[in-house]
């Protein structure tokens, strides 16, 4: 790699404190102790893709935040398994950006930013998001939200394997990842009955679609502590509600008047992770998705984003969630992200 063009005085300072052979930088605070065998670089990612193509490893880039549980799961859990973390060097390059950072970022087209500017630029609505590129700089996997250990494990085999070439990632997900859970769907009182017309045509409420599957541990912890939350329950009112399996071979009309089976639209939208929920406006237009783990508060927080309208104003979720905690705290109610 060619050195950058520093003066005498910043080159010596920045060796002072950098690893040997490292491109460093200003470190930006993070809430959560950053593995010492995450690089560290100037955040250039023209530099970036091609530091990591020159080793054989990928880049992976981790976005996170102050305050987020899902970040500290991911670290005390993931990225403690030394297994995991052993494929994950050899694997990847892997790098952090505060979402609410103000390091500078530049992009592939030599524009420059601030890293809170680069997570909107790159629609970063859930922490941790973790986006690994090829070594065009294209984004092979994107992961919006938590992944528990033993999926991260499989999406690191995907990535890394160039697996991409072969077959779809959320093709491969459903054939990875195995589960003990129940091998049924659960039922609930507020799901649509099939066959499924979702079109808005006359609807009076938004749409949201759960995308689940059998032996899915996510899905039956839905159900049994998201569902049966109050505050779950009074935002499920908002909504017409449906039940997709990506197993299901029935017809149904998706929200756009088109015919197809169940797992055919499961596919067709891209859906990698159960449970996943799609959520449509009245005119049949996606407006918003959950596809990673999610805890009661966010569940709750997700169908009050589009329930409430509050979507098409914010269009940052993070900033609406926050927005929300902070108006319970003002009313005495107690704020539980992970319970």
């Amino acid at each position: 790699m060619a050195p950058r063009l520093l003066s005498i005085v910043v080159l010596v300072a920045l060796l002072a404190v950098a690893p040997l052979g490292a491109r460093a930088q200003i470190t930006s605070p993070h809430a959560h102790e950053i593995p010492d065998w995450f690089a560290q670089t100037f955040l250039d990612f023209r530099e970036d893709v091609a530091d990591a193509a020159k080793q054989g490893k990928r880049l992976m880039v981790y976005f996170g935040q102050d305050g987020c549980p899902y970040c500290a799961a991911l670290f005390k859990t993931s990225f403690t398994q030394p297994k995991l973390v052993e494929k994950s060097k050899r694997m990847l390059m892997p790098i952090a950006i505060n979402i609410w950072g103000d390091r500078e970022v530049t992009w592939l087209d030599g524009k420059s930013m601030s890293e809170k500017e680069f997570a909107k630029l790159l629609k970063v609505q859930f922490t941790p998001t973790i986006l690994f590129f090829d070594e065009k700089g294209e984004i092979v996997v994107r992961l919006n939200g938590y992944y528990p250990p033993h999926r991260l494990d499989a999406v690191i085999d995907y990535v890394g394997g160039r697996m991409e070439k072969k077959l779809p990632f959320a093709q491969y997900m459903q054939n990875a990842v195995r589960e003990v859970a129940s091998e049924t769907l659960h039922e609930q009182p507020f799901l649509m009955k099939k066959p499924l017309d979702l079109r808005r045509s006359g609807a009076s409420k938004p749409l949201a679609v759960l995308f689940e599957s059998p032996f899915c541990a996510g899905c039956d912890e839905m159900h049994k502590e998201g569902f049966a939350r109050a505050e779950v329950k009074a935002q499920l009112a908002r909504f017409d509600v449906a039940r997709i399996s990506l197993l299901d071979g029935a017809e149904l009309v998706t929200p756009q008047g088109t015919r197809m089976r169940g797992d055919e639209w499961a596919r067709a939208l891209k859906i990698a992770y159960t449970p996943s929920v799609v959520f449509f406006d009245l005119k049949g237009r996606e407006v918003f998705r959950t596809e990673a783990y999610v805890r009661p508060f966010h569940l709750a927080g997700s169908f009050d984003y589009v329930g409430s309208g509050a979507y098409a104003k914010e269009p940052s979720f993070q900033r609406f969630l926050q927005a929300k905690a902070e108006h319970m705290r003002e009313r005495g109610q107690a704020v539980e992200l992970w319970k």
